[in-house]
């Protein structure tokens, strides 16, 4: 890639390498003529004659001669104007904030930044949302999280409370997932203070930080803008709503909790979950993020607590259905207790969808490899089953591919999950159709899938 675009027409690097390299030229020829009539004019004392033959290289015969030092030359040439340039950009590469190469660079400030491959926005919140970033971060897309503002708990929660801002919690994790600035600037951001009796007992810097950064600007998303630069962050973090909600979640008994943080405490069958205020307004550079995407995803991340809420916004849901993007909902690999106890594939779609008012997504990104999750059945954790797949191959495309993170068989691997959502996207690119149908992912790079094409499936929403 960086050959590629160091001989790209108009970088005026390669006319300016050659007018070097001709003037190196010219000037050797000029010292080879001079060399050649000392040769051939003085006669060289016997005692040196010998070390002359063979500085001269005349035991080597023509033309051979002629290229070995045409081929040493050259190398030492480009050799010694590389490390050159590099010995002269040093001080100033290693200072950047942008860790891009100097051909990458020199590319973005002949013709623009790089066009991305493609426009993600990914819906969700908490460490499922963060784990899906930082995966997508190694690749040349345009990344927009929307995360959840619904967190009430720890840090956020008193912030939240002390000072009526929106949470920060979520939107910190998110922002440290995608920072290209010094591990030592993420660790900063991700610290919390020590339970010592102070009243900062339990925070975390990054949400103080977010904080101070609202009050000294006069606004959250200000706020969550400078931080941001501060990360240098790649991609685009915003909230789906400006508005203090509450999350609320009915219970299969009747009883009702409010608050995030509580609903993961109780132990009970989730009937529904809606918001207090019910229908809050959605953060309109949201709504034009999800319309001009290509690819939207909705998970990993809790699903009732992190997902679902962004759909409860006014407008969210509405605009997800009329963007032509392709939509992949990605399932969780495990359970989780007190929210999706006992959840099979179908459990979480059906949720989702009953939730959203209806079917929601072209395409559902299952794991396939449940044996690391095998150990965590002792902890009350199970992997999701895979039972009652058919029952939706006929109106969802199911995608089953290996995406579990071996080390930590609760969360998704970054690096699987960010190259599997891509290939679909490829996929979907280059014409390939995703109404229904149920495979491996493997199975579906260079063939043909499904009846209908992503853009026949957005000509037929809209």
């Amino acid at each position: 890639m960086k050959l590629r675009t160091w001989l790209r027409p108009g970088m005026f690097v390669k006319r300016w390498i050659l007018l070097l390299a001709l003037g190196v030229v010219t000037t050797s020829l000029g010292l080879a003529m001079g060399l050649a009539w000392i040769y051939r004019n003085y006669d060289f004392p016997q005692r040196v004659s010998g070390l002359v033959r063979a500085v001269t290289l005349q035991f080597i015969p023509h033309p051979y001669r002629e290229l070995l030092m045409i081929t040493v030359g050259s190398t030492l040439i480009v050799l010694g104007f590389w490390q050159l340039s590099r010995s002269l950009l040093a001080p100033f590469l290693d200072q950047r904030v942008d860790k891009r190469g100097l051909a990458e660079i020199i590319h973005a400030h002949r013709f623009g930044p790089q066009e991305p491959e493609f426009h993600i926005v990914a819906i969700g919140g908490g460490t499922g949302l963060s784990t899906l970033l930082r995966g997508l971060k190694a690749h040349n897309v345009a990344i927009t999280a929307i995360v959840t503002m619904g967190d009430d708990g720890g840090s956020s929660g008193r912030l939240r409370q002390d000072f009526n801002i929106p949470p920060p919690g979520d939107i910190r994790n998110c922002l440290v997932a995608l920072a290209d600035a010094e591990p030592l600037m993420s660790e900063l951001f991700q610290f919390r203070f020590p339970e010592v009796g102070s009243p900062l007992d339990g925070h975390n810097f990054g949400n103080l930080f977010i904080a101070a950064m609202t009050h000294v600007t006069g606004s959250f998303e200000r706020a969550v803008a400078e931080s941001s630069r501060v990360l240098a962050v790649r991609g685009r973090v915003m909230p789906s709503t400006l508005e203090n909600i509450t999350v609320c979640a009915e219970f299969a008994d009747g009883h009702v909790v409010r608050g995030e943080s509580a609903i993961g405490r109780e132990r009970g069958k989730i009937q529904r979950i809606f918001l207090d205020p019910e229908r809050p307004q959605a953060y309109e550079p949201a709504l034009l993020a999800i319309l001009s995407a290509d690819l939207i995803v909705l998970g990993p991340g809790s699903l009732f607590t992190s997902v679902i809420p962004n759909l409860l916004v006014e407008g969210i849901v509405q605009s997800i259905r009329l963007s032509s993007a392709l939509k992949v909902f990605v399932c969780n690999v495990t359970t989780q207790r007190g929210e999706t106890d006992g959840f099979s594939v179908v459990d979480h779609l059906q949720a989702l969808e009953r939730h959203a008012g209806g079917p929601l997504v072209d395409c559902l990104l299952v794991n396939s490899n449940l044996e690391p999750t095998r150990r965590l059945a002792a902890s009350g954790v199970f992997g999701v089953r895979l039972d009652g797949l058919h029952q939706l191959a006929e109106r969802i495309h199911v995608v089953l591919q290996d995406v579990i993170n071996p080390e930590q068989p609760w969360r998704h691997d970054p690096t699987k999950l960010a190259a599997a959502l891509l290939e679909l996207a490829r996929a979907a690119k280059r014409g390939h159709e995703f109404a229904g149908g149920y495979r491996e992912l493997v199975g579906l790079v260079g063939k043909e899938a499904g009846r209908v094409s992503v853009e026949a499936i957005a000509q037929k929403r809209g």
